[in-house]
């Protein structure tokens, strides 16, 4: 399964915009001695292979965050927002009338602009988006709390705030990985 490289490409944005381009440089040097893959230009059209994609978040989380990996959910989250804002490349997502429609029909579509593999499947009663994904062939805790983290920003962005509940994990051996966006204050 493979992610496309515009999240490589916010990333390193947002990266940037934090600790700055010499940081990011640095970093971005040290990463290509580790996996050559990276060495390729990687451009927001560019297939990356998803545990490509693990090795590039923990060596991010290593050297920027104290190898502080639940900042996994906080990449998900800043994705999201630089993606899904209204001056960016993927705003036309959140034109959805209501809750109902974001999660069954934009939902899944976000999940497809991102992702060459995988089923998501999502829908919404009593107040609350139920998300399953399955065909996921990494076994990674932490790329779940990714995802998690950047379907709950994007209800946010949406205009809902939302409590997150993992019911079933992959990584954990379960055959899915599903998970519930509870709306707050309903």
């Amino acid at each position: 399964m493979n992610i496309k490289g515009s999240s490589f490409v916010t990333t390193k944005a947002i990266i940037t915009e934090a600790f700055g381009e010499e940081r990011w440089n640095a970093f971005h040097a040290g990463l290509t001695q580790k996996d050559g893959f990276f060495n390729n230009m990687i451009m927001s059209v560019t297939l990356i292979p998803v545990e490509k994609m693990i090795v590039f978040f923990n060596e991010l989380c290593r050297e920027f965050f104290n190898n502080d990996k639940t900042q996994y959910a906080m990449f998900g989250k800043s994705g999201a927002k630089f993606v899904l804002s209204p001056t960016g490349p993927y705003k036309s997502y959140m034109l959805a009338k209501d809750a109902r429609q974001f999660v069954e029909l934009n939902m899944p579509k976000i999940w497809s602009t991102y992702f060459d593999g995988g089923t998501f499947t999502s829908n919404f009663d009593n107040n609350t988006a139920h998300i399953t994904i399955t065909g996921i062939p990494v076994k990674n805790n932490y790329f779940e709390e990714l995802v998690m983290g950047f379907n709950q920003q994007a209800f946010k962005i949406f205009g809902e705030k939302t409590t997150a509940v993992k019911v079933s994990s992959i990584a954990a051996g379960d055959d899915d990985f599903r998970f519930q966006l509870k709306l707050k204050d309903s």
